[in-house]
């Protein structure tokens, strides 16, 4: 009983360390009031819950075939160099953010990933259409700046033994209701403060890293 506390609690907070960005950028879209309806949500939704379940699925066949002190090693890796990056994170955006006339020369050049990091740091952004509101293209966009975090989390949380099918589920929740109430929260609070909760994440992801050795 105990065992399968600890799994649920594990998911939980995978999924909540997840999700923090996707309040972020909820809130965003909110305190820069940009609309979002739920069928962009779910798009998000999916997209990103999707990459970890798939993530996640790769991580148990990968299991299978090495032993498990080096699964359990490379999962505290995984976690650990995620944990750090989003520790670091909040500079990361700020550079961005400072440097918009680069990102704006560069946001297309490849794949449409430097489109994707500027989306990451800057939410806002994503209305590339000015209609303010999150179009079910746009959103696809957005969901796939968001869920780059998810792969390498499901992945590594795979190789470390979580609970694949809590995670999923949890992240389901956890991605649309961040989603929601940031943006709630943001357009009750437009222009007030803003707010960074990406070490959070990165706290999360540290502790489950530690206990990963154990």
């Amino acid at each position: 009983m105990f065992i399968i506390i600890l799994d649920i609690l594990e998911a939980f907070l995978i999924a909540l360390s997840l999700s923090l960005d996707a309040f972020v950028a909820g809130f965003a879209y909110g305190a820069n009031k940009i609309k979002i309806n739920f069928l962009s949500v779910q798009i998000i939704n999916i997209i990103c819950s999707g990459m970890t379940g798939l993530s996640f699925f790769f991580g148990n066949i990968i299991k299978n075939y090495i032993p498990r002190t080096a699964a359990a090693i490379i999962c505290f890796i995984i976690l650990f160099l995620l944990a750090v990056a989003k520790l670091l994170d909040g500079f990361t955006k700020s550079l961005i953010k400072k440097h918009t006339d680069l990102s704006r020369e560069l946001k297309f050049s490849m794949f449409n990933f430097n489109f994707i990091l500027k989306l990451y740091a800057v939410p806002e952004d994503s209305d590339a259409d000015s209609s303010k509101t999150i179009s079910p293209v746009e959103a696809i966009s957005i969901a796939i700046a968001l869920s780059l975090d998810g792969a390498a989390v499901g992945l590594g949380a795979a190789l470390g033994g979580a609970n694949g099918f809590a995670v999923f589920l949890f992240s389901l929740a956890a991605n649309m209701s961040a989603i929601i109430f940031g943006r709630y929260i943001g357009e009750k609070a437009a222009g007030k403060f803003k707010f960074n909760l990406s070490w959070l994440g990165g706290v999360i992801l540290m502790i489950l890293a530690v206990f990963k050795l154990f």
